[in-house]
């Protein structure tokens, strides 16, 4: 399952949210593919139709979205709440692609946020910081109906969002603004649940799980698997061609990933580490070694363009891509 790949251009005009995503600072920005189930072909298509749009500037990253809504409910207007108890937007960024220390920002149609900074995935016994803030952070919410009136159908919501770079200056690992050419770990996700009128009002039905639905698809449902987001490169007039170095990393990736679930197998059965690369199928040439807390294992790939490289993974899934030179 290849992560899907945004373009995202230098803004056109000035930085102004409108409510309207197809003029002024959004005209020349292209629109996502439509959101898929989070398990991607493993499940029906969305009823609902959501996309974005995404451009920047040497201050800001900016994120427009649409969700198709027939129905406009949102209950939670604190912020810092779990705003997935309601509908909501989700955005998800992790700037250097290591897997750690990655931000979360999730909105409701009241235009109520929710911001995390993770340092390491929820499966790796991490823990979300919510006590994290962005100084800066906008957003602004617009409504194509009536909200919460079940009287009535509506069309859906629009959003708008400007993350200041400074807020991934501390934890993001790489330098910002980006440079052209740069490439951030991005993903979307819209939680929408199965909603029922009664007495005039959305409640939503009992014993009945949300819908996931993601820009780029996870294949399972849990959105704090950053290797599976999608990939955004930063440009400004024009965009370079990255299709073969993209697959040839995520190829890359993706097995040193499945060594990272075959070691936690491992570990699992035999209460240590496996030493053995061809015991727990890692590819020929691949380097491993353990400890009583963990496992480190290199892996050699060859990219399209540098040539030689490697890249590693630990216990906790925290990956690092280096030249075949360049060995720490």
């Amino acid at each position: 399952m290849i992560p899907r790949h945004y373009n995202c251009t230098v803004i056109a005009g000035t930085a102004q949210f409108t409510g309207d995503l197809e003029v002024g600072m959004w005209a020349s920005a292209k629109w996502t593919e439509t959101f898929v189930d989070i398990e991607g072909d493993l499940r029906p298509a969305p009823p609902l139709s959501t996309r974005v749009k995404m451009t920047w500037d040497e201050s800001n990253l900016y994120i427009g979205a649409y969700l198709e809504e027939p129905h406009l409910w949102a209950t939670l207007t604190e912020h810092d709440c779990v705003i997935f108890q309601d509908n909501d937007f989700e955005i998800f960024i992790d700037p250097d692609g290591d897997n750690h220390n990655y931000f979360e920002i999730e909105i409701n149609a009241l235009n109520t946020t929710w911001d995390l900074h993770l340092p390491k995935p929820y499966r790796d016994k991490g823990s979300a910081r919510n006590e994290w803030e962005i100084p800066g952070f906008a957003s602004r919410v617009t409504l194509h109906g009536t909200l919460n009136d079940a009287k009535d159908r509506d069309r859906g919501w629009t959003l708008e969002t400007s993350l200041p770079w400074s807020a991934f200056e501390e934890y993001g690992g790489v330098g910002v603004p980006p440079s052209p050419g740069d490439i951030w770990r991005i993903n979307f996700s819209r939680v929408e649940w199965e909603l029922q009128i009664v007495e005039a009002a959305y409640r939503k039905v009992p014993g009945t799980p949300e819908h996931n639905w993601v820009w780029s698809p996870m294949g399972v449902v849990d959105m704090h698997r950053p290797e599976r987001w999608g990939t955004v490169c930063f440009a400004r007039d024009t965009i370079a061609a990255h299709e073969p170095s993209l697959q040839a990393e995520h190829t890359a990736r993706d097995q040193a990933m499945k060594l990272y679930y075959q070691q936690h197998a491992y570990f699992a059965e035999h209460g240590s580490w496996c030493e053995d690369p061809a015991a727990v199928n890692a590819p020929l040439g691949t380097v491993i070694t353990t400890s009583n807390t963990g496992f480190r294992a290199s892996l050699p790939w060859v990219h399209p363009l540098k040539g030689a490289m490697t890249i590693t993974v630990s216990e906790d899934s925290r990956l690092t891509i280096t030249s075949s030179g360049d060995q720490r």
